[in-house]
């Protein structure tokens, strides 16, 4: 059984940076993306970042250039480092394992995803 458990969220200031980890337990082969999503209560999910096993990254737009996905050797700890971080940022953040497959982040942003979801960590970023 894969559990997945995010840490590292908490406040910060606008304009400040944040480091999100993902521990992985269980084993994830060589199928298996993982990834980071946002939300907000009442907003929709969003997919912001994603990696395949051999190490390929995908970004959503607004991700880029912002936050960088990254993942070490063991292929146990996904990280999120997360940069000039705005308000607009503030959500909670999910770390999610699942088959790799076309257009990965949207689909998790859909409802009722499949995959692995860890409890989720709380970033909250003060104007």
């Amino acid at each position: 059984q894969v559990r997945l458990v995010e840490s590292g969220g908490g406040s910060v200031q606008s304009g400040g940076s944040l480091r999100l980890t993902c521990a992985v337990s269980g084993y994830l082969d060589s199928r298996f993306s993982m990834g980071w999503f946002r939300q907000v209560p009442g907003m929709r999910r969003e997919g912001l970042a994603a990696i395949d096993y051999h190490g390929t990254t995908t970004y959503a737009d607004f991700a880029k250039g912002r936050f960088i996905i990254s993942r070490d050797n063991s292929k146990t700890v996904l990280s999120l480092q997360m940069n000039s971080l705005k308000p607009e940022d503030t959500a909670t953040y999910y770390c999610v394992a699942d088959y790799t497959g076309d257009r990965w982040l949207q689909m998790h942003e859909l409802d009722n995803p499949t995959g692995y979801w860890g409890q989720g960590t709380q970033v909250t970023v003060s104007s």
